[in-house]
């Protein structure tokens, strides 16, 4: 199995769901405080983000760029689209929802990483090292088969010894 454990600490962010957020605490400030009580910035940022384009990177360097490229070419519809964001949610203030929590990504990630660990683990004891979860049932289910095999063939020796008895040995009727 290829996997080099460094290349899992890498990540890709959306520069856009910063510049938001950046927004979304210009904006806030300015509301009533009667108002701010029931303002959920997720759901202002949930809005607004579904309404621009994501602008990813996955260096320093790229993630510099397009924070300058967000700023530069998007702020005013950054701009109006968490203002909308604001007055969508502002609508309906006794609406309920269930918020997604980080929790649930989190267990996935985990369950994630302890599969990879896993795959490796039996990849180590197998012949062929390049385990993958696409080639796991071709290269396990033969090898599985030959143990059962073995298994029925030990357990058939086992019947016949039982089934033979060495009284005979020691007999006076032995030839």
């Amino acid at each position: 199995m290829k996997n080099n454990p460094s290349d899992n600490d890498y990540i890709n962010r959306n520069v856009m769901e910063v510049l938001v957020a950046e927004e979304i605490e210009r904006q806030i400030v300015r509301l009533p405080s009667n108002i701010k009580k029931f303002v959920n910035p997720i759901e202002v940022a949930t809005y607004a983000l579904n309404r621009l384009p994501a602008l990813y990177a996955s260096s320093q360097q790229g993630f510099n760029k397009q924070k300058i490229k967000g700023r530069s070419e998007y702020s005013v519809k950054i701009t109006q689209e968490v203002r909308k964001g604001f007055a969508a949610i502002q609508q309906d203030l006794l609406r309920t929802s269930t918020p997604l929590t980080a929790d649930a990504e989190h267990d996935i990630d985990r369950d994630i990483k302890e599969a990879k660990a896993a795959l490796q683990e039996l990849a180590d004891y197998l012949p062929k090292k390049d385990l993958t979860w696409k080639n796991i049932v071709r290269l396990v289910k033969p090898l599985l088969a030959e143990m059962q095999e073995q298994d029925q063939a030990e357990a058939n020796a086992r019947k016949v010894r039982s089934r033979s008895t060495n009284m005979w040995d020691d007999s006076v009727y032995k030839k």
